[in-house]
């Protein structure tokens, strides 16, 4: 069963709430900015950023339920869709396969639905801050440039062991519904302990990828402060832009592993959808 073949069906849906997110990202990117002038212009005597940072919120406000309503709809259709094909193909297996590999559905459709969004955004909303900080201070560019590409190697480096870690959870998991059918306990504490194996491997691998990100984050977060206060930077409003691009930067930063591990799981469960 080809997964691409199946959403090439859905291109309009999937163009719209692309389009949607993109706008609800860009929306999401001038936050910072728009505060920053809101609080410049107040201490000048004048409201008007404060007017326009309100009409930003409304605008967010506006798209994000106008995307959130559609996905919920469209997805669940996409679920029904990708279900009902990859049963057909895989009626001759085992029941405790068939149960498995429908639940690996849900999980990618979940992802398609409530994660690629978040990606989406957090890329985006990473992209526009690296640039906007670039605007506002060169340094501060240069040290989050060098602190991503550290990130992004240590992440990618476990990358093999993450899928192996993956697949052999998977492996385990399509055994469940026979295990449970065979009401020998000593057997499923076998399977329980067997599962809860694989889910410790990958959160001790994970404790240890976020650990060296999070050290060079705040030494990052420590620097920057320090550049900015010496930057020059006369007005308040664009100092405090500065920190909270910074701020966002790091909470962008430290979330796209997370996404990049779904990505590998998603992609081992790829594969076992695709080869029915």
């Amino acid at each position: 069963m080809n997964i691409r073949a199946i959403l090439k069906q859905y291109r309009p849906r999937f163009v719209f709430t692309f389009l949607l997110l993109l706008l609800e990202s860009g929306i999401n990117i001038l936050f910072p900015l728009f505060i920053g002038y809101a609080i410049d212009n107040a201490i000048n005597g004048s409201y008007t950023g404060a007017l326009y940072l309100g009409g930003l919120s409304i605008s967010a406000l506006v798209v994000g339920v106008i995307r959130r309503v559609f996905d919920s709809r469209f997805y669940a259709k996409v679920y029904q869709n990708i279900g009902l094909k990859a049963d057909v193909k895989i009626q001759d297996k085992p029941s405790s396969v068939r149960a498995a590999r429908l639940s690996m559905i849900g999980e990618l459709v979940e992802f398609l639905e409530n994660s690629l969004p978040e990606l989406i955004n957090t890329v985006i909303g990473f992209i526009g801050v690296i640039v906007i900080m670039a605007t506002l201070n060169m340094a501060v560019f240069y040290s989050s440039v060098m602190v991503s590409l550290l990130i992004f190697l240590v992440y990618w480096l476990s990358s093999k062991k993450t899928i192996a870690f993956n697949k052999s959870s998977n492996d385990e998991f399509e055994k469940q519904v026979i295990i449970i059918a065979t009401n020998d306990k000593k057997l499923l504490s076998h399977h329980l302990k067997e599962m809860m194996k694989w889910n410790i491997k990958l959160s001790d691998l994970e404790a240890l990828n976020f650990s060296i990100s999070w050290i060079a984050l705040s030494i990052f977060l420590v620097a920057s402060i320090v550049i900015s206060i010496h930057s020059g930077i006369l007005k308040y409003g664009l100092l405090l832009s500065l920190v909270m691009y910074v701020f966002q930067y790091m909470e962008s930063v430290i979330n796209l592993p997370f996404f990049y591990q779904s990505w590998l799981r998603l992609r081992e469960i790829k594969t076992r959808i695709e080869t029915i």
